[in-house]
């Protein structure tokens, strides 16, 4: 039962088949995985895992997914993923954790964005991180009412 709120990762030397769909997504493909809206592959906990590990995700180069350099329509995309993820109903602690550490990663380049552009992702992603641990408080409640029925 906990295990899904928990978000236990899987082996990393053998990826799920959800983890290795998602290593191929745009962040486009991301979104609408998130959203609900891909007809082949429906949200599970691990799918949310493995979008905010992509996120997180360094290249051969130890280059982060994302760059200061990358264009602002990518950036902007990232963080209205990582605020999606925070309102989905499939997060898990795992996820609360990984969206806590995608604000410190890119805590630079959060910053500068809301300068450059007079946006407030910053206050956002911190409030989004706040709400999800509150959502999986509220899950975990559930959870164990619904235990305590059966």
């Amino acid at each position: 039962m906990f295990s899904k709120i928990l978000g236990r990762a899987k082996n990393a030397d053998n990826p799920s088949e959800i983890a290795t769909k998602i290593s191929k997504m745009s962040l486009s493909d991301m979104i609408s995985y998130i959203k609900g809206k891909t007809d082949d592959t429906k949200v599970d906990e691990e799918g949310v895992t493995a979008v905010m590990t992509r996120l997180l995700s360094k290249d051969e180069n130890s280059n982060y997914y994302i760059k200061p350099d990358d264009m602002d329509s990518k950036l902007k995309k990232a963080f209205e993923l990582v605020i999606l993820i925070s309102k989905n109903k499939k997060i898990t602690v795992r996820a609360v954790e990984l969206i806590q550490e995608f604000t410190i990663t890119y805590e630079e380049i959060i910053k500068k964005y809301d300068y450059d552009h007079k946006q407030i992702y910053g206050s956002r992603l911190s409030d989004a991180l706040s709400n999800s641990a509150q959502l999986v408080n509220d899950i975990a409640d559930i959870n164990n009412k619904m235990a305590v029925i059966k």
